[in-house]
């Protein structure tokens, strides 16, 4: 692996300094770093560099992209959407390992080296969306790290079968087991959750489950979540994505559950969409529990919208939390660099000698700029390696 020393880059928007990369890690960071002998030497231009970036909810297996621009005539409701996708992938031979190869490439060109994807697991598919993920995983192992998430999008309980699907996939190589709505999907959050966590314990597994359940229905099911947490002594290894309930529940309910899940360390992973309520940064700041950002899908037959680039889904949670001022923007930053490490426990994380070393330069003033910019990745660096210049991958 070669050496590598990148001047003149302000980290963060901070004063001018260089960074030295040796053997794939952050060496030093300093002005007016010598280059040792054999060092290959990069001009930063004085951009503004950031963390990889990270994707901490995404469904790679998924997406579209590429394919003939899909017709979306769905329903409104979510089994409307689930049972419309489950069908056309069956009946047009989607290729799970092709498309989520193509969009993880995508997100790389843009800066993305880490990544948290579900993939779904059903009765009708069986593992086989699985493995075309493990392959891509597999294929990208060098310059990517990624998580895989087994989830069943459509339920346990209700599909019998896909319990033992799902332990199936633990055994096959997926690093997390995934749930969904206890309550409105399975109509059993007790067996649901019991099952989950049983899973979760038998394979030495960390939990992330979709509760898009609203209000008090979703404050139930997330109860009953803490309660297993805490029992089972899980904490720091389960995630709620979307939370949706925490954003439409009175401000003292919503107080109680978020000090129970700081004190558990349960992080929440959020999409900030437009259309439901939504946990706050600030209310999850003050509570002292993580938040961190995620894309969802992207362009699949969910929804034509998204794009595989995570300083544009900063924008849109910033724009969900109005934040404007230059502190609240380094904040939602935070939701796709150091909170999603955090939450998803990705390790050697952040500009700093001795971790991975994982950049992305880009020409911006400040880190609100980089943000509201979103300007082509002058450079992407991944374990120490340059893999795209000017947002092309190398």
């Amino acid at each position: 692996m070669t050496d590598l020393l990148i001047r003149n880059i302000r980290p963060m928007g901070g004063a001018v300094v260089d960074i030295l990369v040796r053997n794939g890690r952050f060496a030093a960071i300093g002005p007016n770093l010598a280059a040792p002998p054999g060092t290959t030497v990069e001009d930063g231009a004085g951009a503004l560099a950031l963390p990889g970036l990270i994707e901490g909810h995404t469904h790679l297996d998924k997406t579209v992209w590429g394919l003939p621009f899909y017709r979306n005539n769905v329903g409104p409701t979510l089994s409307d959407k689930i049972d419309n996708e489950r069908i056309w992938r069956a009946s047009s031979g989607h290729d799970a390992g092709a498309q989520s190869l193509l969009m993880a490439k995508l997100l790389l060109a843009n800066g993305t080296t880490r990544i948290r994807t579900h993939v779904d697991i059903d009765t009708d598919a069986g593992l086989t969306h699985l493995h075309g993920q493990l392959e891509t995983r597999s294929a990208l192992a060098d310059v990517i790290d990624m998580q895989v998430v087994a989830f069943p999008q459509s339920g346990v309980l209700v599909r019998p079968g896909t319990a033992e699907l799902l332990d199936a996939a633990l055994t096959e190589g997926a690093d997390i087991v995934g749930g969904l709505d206890p309550c409105s999907m399975d109509r059993d959050p007790k067996g649901h959750l019991d099952l989950l966590f049983a899973l979760a314990q038998k394979h030495a597994k960390p939990v992330d489950i979709h509760l898009h359940e609203p209000g008090e229905m979703g404050a139930f099911s997330l109860d009953l979540l803490l309660e297993r947490t805490a029992a089972l002594g899980m904490q720091g290894k389960v995630v709620v994505s979307h939370a949706f309930c925490l954003g439409g529940i009175e401000v003292a309910a919503r107080d109680a559950l978020l000090t129970r899940m700081a004190n558990l360390q349960v992080a929440i992973a959020t999409t900030a969409p437009a259309s439901r309520p939504v946990p706050t940064i600030a209310a999850c700041r003050a509570a002292g529990v993580v938040l961190f950002g995620g894309n969802d899908g992207i362009r699949d037959t969910w929804t034509p919208q998204g794009v595989p680039d995570m300083l544009f889904r900063a924008m849109l949670i910033a724009n969900r939390n109005d934040a404007r001022s230059d502190a609240a923007m380094g904040h939602v930053l935070e939701t796709v660099t150091t909170q999603a490490a955090a939450g998803c426990h990705f390790a050697d994380y952040g500009l700093a000698p001795g971790n991975r070393a994982d950049l992305v330069l880009l020409h911006a003033e400040t880190i609100a700029h980089a943000i509201v910019a979103q300007s082509r990745r002058a450079l992407v660096l991944s374990a120490g390696r340059i893999v795209a210049r000017n947002g092309e991958l190398t």
